[in-house]
This record gives structure tokens, sequence and C-alpha cells, in this order.
């Protein structure tokens, strides 16, 4: 991302307070977040896995008497004098002068017209990853603006960083929170502040797991729990929180979407149903569920195996029985056929036999009486 896309991002968070070391370990312990040297004197970085979330200092020598701690938000710019000079002609104030970090880019605090002190940023190369409007577990991902004006608040963002007005939420009692948009995504809101005593602030959104759990780790390690944990329009669960030395900061859980699924698993095509059953193996309480049904069925075929076989067997008696009396009538009837042609046969023979025996006797016996009888009368003459 190059700088002249960055105008209007929430780029960087940084925490003022008295105890650095203290403010370390209570945050370490609440969110999942670990620190970093950053390099220079007195300043360390949170980094939330791989990505460096913002930075941890103290209060500087020379701060205003009874100043408290607070985190405030960095809002990146392409030109930060020029930033510096279009929030003065909106009615912004310079809270500290645009100045050089070595090698870290160049910054500058400022004050809306209501109030609000927040800083603005150029960084020296690609932006930093942290500040994204996504629910990522320990990146800041909502920011919210408490002011005494939100209509006039807006104008003003608007022109400075070119953020766009989203929905508008009637909350009742409560009045009028305003939605930002930047670049067609939410990225906070705008509300007035109902306590005259409490000064216009922007409070910063941390991305948690589990909001009931995070609130309850930070009570016990000495934070105050300024309101939750508690539902908000959409299903997130969020809760404001005052770290032990001041600093105030809230934690935001996300929807629980999932929960949600069942409902509509029933519509879905069957192709579609077992795509995501093969999906919800490879998580393990799905993969329980899926693979369950599949083994009752076994243990029904082993407790009914007997009788199943027994009713098999009868079943096939009868067919086996058929079978062997169809065999044995068409043994019975080849034996028949042969026997039949066998005494044909011999019949035959013994008729041939006979004839031929008729036919001997008479070829022996020679000529007849009268033959015989010329015979002797031809020797007497």
């Amino acid at each position: 991302m190059s700088n002249a896309d960055i105008r209007g991002r929430f780029i960087w968070h940084e925490l003022v307070t008295t105890d650095p070391d203290a403010a370390s370990d209570f945050y370490s312990t609440v969110l999942p977040w670990k620190t970093q040297d950053s390099g220079m004197p007195s300043y360390t970085l949170w980094v939330a896995g791989k990505t460096q979330v913002g930075g941890l200092t103290g209060l500087p020598d020379g701060a205003e008497a009874g100043s408290p701690p607070h985190w405030i938000v960095y809002i990146a710019t392409p030109d930060v004098d020029a930033t510096v000079t279009e929030a003065e002609r909106l009615g912004g104030k310079v809270v500290k002068s645009a100045s050089d970090i070595p090698n870290m880019g160049r910054f500058a605090v400022l004050a809306d017209p209501q109030g609000a002190t927040f800083a603005v940023y150029t960084p020296p190369g690609p932006a930093p990853e942290g500040g994204r409007p996504a629910a990522v577990p320990g990146e800041f991902n909502w920011h919210e603006l408490a002011t005494t004006d939100y209509a006039a608040a807006l104008e003003f963002y608007v022109a400075l960083f070119g953020w766009e007005k989203g929905p508008t939420h009637d909350m009742g009692s409560m009045g009028m929170y305003q939605i930002i948009d930047l670049a067609g995504a939410q990225v906070g809101g705008i509300y007035n502040l109902h306590a005259p005593s409490t000064p216009p602030h922007w409070l910063s959104y941390v991305g948690v797991v589990d909001c009931a759990k995070a609130t309850t780790a930070a009570k016990a390690a000495g934070a105050r729990v300024i309101n939750g944990p508690l539902e908000v329009p959409g299903g997130s669960w969020i809760s404001m929180l005052m770290d032990p030395q001041g600093g105030a900061f809230a934690v935001v859980e996300p929807p629980k979407v999932a929960a949600q699924k069942p409902a509509s698993k029933a519509k879905k095509p069957k192709a579609v149903a077992k795509e995501d059953a093969a999906a919800a193996d490879s998580r393990p309480e799905a993969s329980e569920a899926v693979s369950a049904p599949k083994k009752a069925p076994r243990k029904v075929a082993k407790k009914s195996g007997p009788k199943a076989k027994g009713k098999l067997a009868a079943k096939k008696a009868p067919a086996k029985a058929a079978a062997k009396k169809a065999v044995k009538k068409a043994a019975k009837k080849a034996a028949k056929k042969v026997a039949k042609k066998a005494v044909k046969k011999a019949a035959k023979k013994v008729a041939k036999k006979v004839a031929k025996k008729a036919t001997k006797p008479a070829a022996r016996k020679g000529p007849t009486k009268s033959a015989k009888r010329g015979k002797s009368a031809a020797k007497k003459k």
C-alpha cells in the first residue's frame, strides 16, 4: 500500500502512561499481546502474532500536572504538514507540531474542534498492518469518538480524511450513533457524550475471542470495568475498561455466525450438505457427530446377526429344495431316456440276430426234395 492510499486509516495506537512496566504486564495478561523492543529509548512495541499493533511509552517530562494515562490513535496521511494546515483551517488545534521520528516517519498531535485528541502520521515506507477493520484477535478493529456534537465532528473528519457518512442508528435515550465508513468498510462510530464532566475522546477496541473471559482477566489484573460485557446490535459483545493506571480501552468479540448455520442447513441441497459434512470432519466436535451415525448400524447388525442368518437360511431352504428336486427330476428323465434308448437298441440287435440265425439253416439244407429226386433219377439212367 503506497502512502497515497493510506489517507484516513487508523494506522497506529499508542499508550502513554505513568508506569510502562506495569502496563506491559497488565496488557500481556489480558490480551494476546507480547512486547518487543523498538530500538528507541523508552519506547516498547505491542505485537499480536507477527503484527505490530501499537506502542507503549511513559508520560513525557514537563507534561501538565495531573495529565492522565491515555491511548492515542494515529490516523494516516500522505502529508503531515498539509494535514495540520487543513485541520487548523477546519477549526482544529495543534497540540504538538509536526516533527520527524528518526527512521520512523513524521507525525503531529492535533485536537478536533470539540477537543478530542488524535495524531496524524506518515510512515517512511509501506503502512503497518495494524488497524485493519477485521475481527483478528489482538488487533484494533473499531474506533469510537465520544464528543459534544457528533454531526459537527463528522463534518470535520470527513473533510480532513475523506471518511464517509455511514448508517445512523437511533439509540433511543442514548441519542444517535453515527457510523464512519472508509473505502466501503465500517471502521468506527461517533456519538454524543451524556456526562458533562467527561471530555471528548477516542476509544479504541481490540478484537478478542471471548469478551467475558477478557473482562474477567482484566478485572482480576486490577482494571475497572466501565461497561459490559454486553451484546450490541449485530451480535458482537463488548466491554469498556480502564487499566490499573487509568488508560481507557475496549474489547470486542465478533458475532457467533456459526451458531446460526444449523437453521438453514436443512434447506441445502444434498450435494452441499455432503460438502459441509466433509468440511465439518476437520473440526474435533463435528468430527465425532458425523462419525457417530456410521457406527450405530454396525452394533445393530452384531446383535441381530444369528437371527438374520436363521431368516436368511429359512429363505434359502425352499429355493434350495426346489433346485434339488428339479435336478433330481431332470436326472430321472435323462436316465429314463437313456434306458429307453438302450432297450430299443438291444431289441433291434436281438431282432437282427434272430433274422440272421433264421437264414443260416436254409443255406445249410441245400437243394429241396424235388431237386434230390431229380438227381437220383438221373443216376439210375
